[in-house]
């Protein structure tokens, strides 16, 4: 799916990419529009977008003596090769990239652990859920029932590692053995061997409010070694230790219908809108900054008019990082590149250079791709030994020139006060987070634990992994604005504090679920339906600017363990106030 869908959206471009002259610029101008649009609702969509994007403005500038259906067949011909290719070259042991996705998790968790009372603690915690994240998108099709358990395993041990975290202390070196010892396990394909189990400061819970995490390893792990800890009054989730022992016994997990659907991604959401205000926005900017760029070509020459859209489609596309670090890179990465071919034009005479010259920069792709600097040098080479291959050999400059033009084009579009909106960029992406966050706080404060525990877990375990996806999402997207310039005009909410005390609330909620567990109290419901209903305000107030509705108090107060929600709560909302 993430290699078909924008081959197919790029033959369509190929197809649609038929007008010439000046009537391309509407066209492109239409299609940027649409392209930045649909480029909010996620990265294969992304994807697809920028790929029908440029080869449309291929479609309608390259001089090939072909018709549309024609280009378009020869684009999935090469996509179907690269697919083939990727079939062949894969590892010839089955199953290898899940199971190095899952034991990726293990590890990150042992990081985390290694971490916890520092400040690489939130990196770390970051890392974890991302990794978390990736082994569920690696396991979507679900064809392996034991890598999925040994999945789940990992959420329930990521869910109770997200606790220790919280308690900001420094913990033994040997909590971190555990994973690791699973992490060798799920890679090799065998047993883990006897894992350390902390000592654990509160009674087991009984197995009907327990975690879904007491179930044997699936291959029959031989136990584990250690002692439980002596009885004592229930300290429900005052300490580490408190909630290290749902972490040890998550590693004996086994197939059950909990585990099986904790391992599968996130049910489905409403997800954000094209039509909506960022996607209004994103679209916009594309289609006046191409519209612009193939004008400005058209008008100063005819021949290779379309490298200066092109480039602009690239440059301008929203999630790509901070707009002036693409410019800079992508003009430094041009630059090195027409210098590398003007030095070995001279140096490697003959017809036969620019293919040896494809090929070194094919193979230094995946290299490449870590900077967008360097991968702009490795497509420049690229696409110079190609248009020398057709007989034009003075195309170096101009690809240059086009560059040049299409970073301040991109500069001066990209920065007008209208089109660079944070509330716009940010503020939709941002809500839609929160209303995720929300959904897991409400299942956390207000679902009954005695009630089918195995379908609560799995659906916890769905939420959580949904909730920090978009945090993510929201925090990157906070991040790219910070580093952008700013126009001026209104200032918004300070978009990376917010996200910040976001993610820390799913962290304070993913704790008290924890504790829950080991007996915490739940909270009345007026009580936790006024959080949730102050968050959705947030929410609200971030997607839809006005003023705030604050939802009417409630006398009824909240347990202890959920002071740290609470807080939470109130700051975020306080943040998408101002």
């Amino acid at each position: 799916m993430q290699q078909a869908v924008p081959a197919l959206a790029g033959a369509l471009g190929l197809l649609i990419g038929a007008a010439t002259g000046w009537w391309a610029v509407p066209l492109l101008g239409a299609v940027g529009v649409l392209c930045g649009a649909i480029s909010v609702t996620g990265p294969v969509a992304s994807a697809a977008a920028v790929q029908l994007m440029v080869l449309t403005v291929l479609g309608c500038g390259m001089p090939v003596p072909l018709p549309g259906w024609a280009k378009a067949a020869c684009y999935l011909a090469g996509a179907g090769w690269l697919l083939l290719l990727r079939q062949l070259t894969t590892h010839p042991r089955p199953l290898h990239a899940e199971r190095q996705a899952v034991a990726a998790v293990f590890d990150a968790l042992a990081d985390a652990l290694d971490a916890a009372g520092t400040d690489r603690a939130e990196p770390a915690r970051r890392r974890l859920t991302a990794a978390l994240d990736r082994a569920g998108e690696q396991l979507r099709t679900g064809h392996d029932r034991t890598l999925g358990t040994r999945l789940a395993a990992a959420s329930a041990l990521c869910e109770a590692g997200v606790a220790l975290l919280r308690d900001a202390r420094p913990l033994p070196a040997r909590l971190a053995t555990g994973p690791r010892r699973l992490a060798a396990a799920v890679r090799a394909d065998r047993l883990p061997g006897p894992l350390p189990v902390p000592v654990a400061e509160t009674p087991r819970p009984p197995p009907s409010t327990g975690p879904s995490c007491t179930r044997p390893w699936p291959s029959g792990t031989p136990p584990a070694t250690g002692r439980s800890g002596p009885g004592g009054q229930p300290r429900p989730g005052r300490g580490a230790r408190a909630r290290a022992r749902p972490a040890a016994e998550a590693g004996r997990m086994g197939a059950g219908r909990a585990g099986r659907a904790a391992a599968r991604p996130g049910s489905a959401v409403p997800g954000l809108r094209p039509w909506g205000r960022a996607g209004r926005a994103y679209g916009v900017r594309v289609g006046v900054c191409v519209a612009a760029s193939a004008a400005l070509a058209l008008g100063l020459r005819t021949g290779h008019w379309y490298w200066l859209p092109v480039t602009a489609a690239f440059l301008v596309k929203p999630d790509l990082g901070p707009l002036f670090s693409r410019v800079v890179n992508r003009f430094a990465g041009t630059v090195a590149g027409v210098l590398l071919v003007a030095a070995l034009a001279p140096a490697l005479p003959g017809p036969w250079w620019p293919v040896g010259a494809v090929a070194a920069t094919g193979a230094l792709i995946p290299v490449a791709q870590r900077h967008f600097a360097a991968q702009t040098a490795v497509i420049t080479v690229t696409v110079l030994a190609f248009v020398t291959t057709g007989g034009d050999h003075g195309a170096a400059p101009g690809r240059l020139a086009d560059t040049t033009l299409a970073c301040a084009l991109v500069l001066l579009v990209g920065h007008l006060p209208g089109l660079a909106d944070t509330r716009a960029r940010v503020g939709q992406r941002a809500a839609h987070a929160l209303r995720h966050t929300q959904r897991y706080l409400d299942h956390v404060l207000l679902t009954d634990r005695q009630s089918a525990p195995g379908t609560v877990a799995a659906r916890r375990a769905e939420l959580r992994r949904t909730a920090y996806r978009t945090l993510a999402q929201a925090r990157a997207a906070a991040e790219n604005a910070a580093a952008e310039l700013h126009p001026g005009g209104p200032a918004g909410p300070d978009w990376l504090r917010l996200t910040v005390h976001a993610e820390r609330l799913a962290d304070a909620a993913t704790a008290y679920a924890v504790e829950r567990d080991h007996g915490a109290p739940a909270p009345a419901a007026p009580a936790a339906r006024t959080l949730t209903r102050t968050l959705a305000a947030a929410a609200d107030a971030l997607d839809r600017p006005g003023p705030p509705t604050t939802p009417p108090a409630t006398d009824t107060p909240l347990p202890p363990e959920l002071d740290g929600v609470a807080a939470e709560v109130h700051r975020i909302g306080a943040l998408a106030a101002g």
